[in-house]
């Protein structure tokens, strides 16, 4: 009972921190069909500019202006970076973020250093929130869950109960027609860019705490997000919130389990496709030694079943 209620709650809590990180990419990839390869180095930059914000005024004013910071940087990308770009088609789009995402590390390093950074937890946040079988859920953790399904009701509510949401959505699907009635669909496009890039950076502000912030963490995240972006569909907001609980709760439960394959496939009366005995390498691996590939496992099993993913519209 009390490995399964965490374990839950700890895949959970990751899922929607998946969820901060990929929403963002989705509005962007449904607006504009831009990959954005830098999406993750914005989730970076929101971690680092709130350790600097937080370090001088405090972790609640960094958690407001370390996305509107990042948001207004991801802005002037798409302004002055791919705009020029787009009428040459996705392939430069695609390069130009890949080269942005490894000069975000260079700049990173320069400005804060390669050593990891932490900064302390505010107090209203630090300590267990409960404690069963001897075991404590973190403040923390709970604020992180409830940040990202205030995140999630707000983009719901933005896109679908207000005047902007209307025209955000005309402009994707008859941008010609969006135009034609007066509205301006490159600075919208901006504006969904800068957006999708402020809820990334929102994401590095709540996951700064949890992991650490280092130059490395765009690189370990950012494949992740792309398989919650594939599996969920492309495009499709409610995919990628189902495929970021899906894969998130998948991995932490992995993780937790020290189990041998050789004993999973003894307890299904399958060790004999291995040759008689356990003493195959693959019988000795333990399931929590293949939980960083199980994502990609799934990417390559819902791109051959169902490539479109679990909600999205487009193959």
């Amino acid at each position: 009972m009390e490995f399964t209620l965490f374990t839950l709650l700890n895949g959970i809590s990751y899922g929607l921190l998946l969820f901060m990180l990929s929403s963002g990419l989705t509005l962007i990839f449904s607006m504009m069909g831009v990959l954005n390869f830098a999406h993750a180095s914005f989730y970076m930059l929101g971690a680092y500019i709130a350790y600097t914000i937080a370090s001088r005024i405090g972790f609640w004013p960094a958690l407001v202006l370390a996305p509107l910071a990042v948001g207004v940087l991801g802005a002037l990308v798409e302004r002055y970076g791919l705009r020029p770009l787009h009428k040459y088609g996705h392939i430069p789009e695609l390069l130009f973020t890949f080269g942005l995402s490894y000069l975000a590390v260079e700049l990173v390093q320069l400005v804060w250093g390669r050593t990891a950074l932490r900064y302390p937890l505010p107090a209203a946040l630090d300590g267990p929130l409960f404690t069963l079988f001897s075991t404590s859920f973190p403040k923390y953790r709970a604020f992180m869950m409830a940040v990202a399904l205030a995140m999630l009701g707000g983009i719901w509510l933005l896109l679908t109960r207000t005047r902007i949401g209307l025209v955000i959505q005309a402009a994707l699907t008859h941008p010609e027609a969006a135009e034609a009635l007066g509205h301006n669909v490159p600075r919208i496009f901006m504006g969904v860019f800068g957006g999708g890039s402020a809820l990334a950076g929102l994401a590095g502000v709540i996951g700064g705490q949890v992991f650490v912030t280092e130059p490395a963490m765009a690189a370990t995240v950012g494949s992740i997000i792309f398989v919650v972006v594939v599996v969920g569909g492309m495009g499709s907001l409610a995919g990628a919130f189902i495929a970021s609980l899906l894969i998130g709760v998948l991995q932490t439960a992995a993780v937790a389990l020290d189990h041998t394959l050789g004993g999973l496939l003894a307890a299904i009366g399958m060790t004999a496709a291995f040759g008689q005995g356990t003493g195959h390498p693959l019988l000795n691996i333990t399931i929590a030694q293949t939980a960083a590939i199980l994502p990609y496992l799934l990417l390559v099993l819902m791109l051959i079943f169902r490539p479109r993913g679990l909600l999205g519209t487009r193959e």
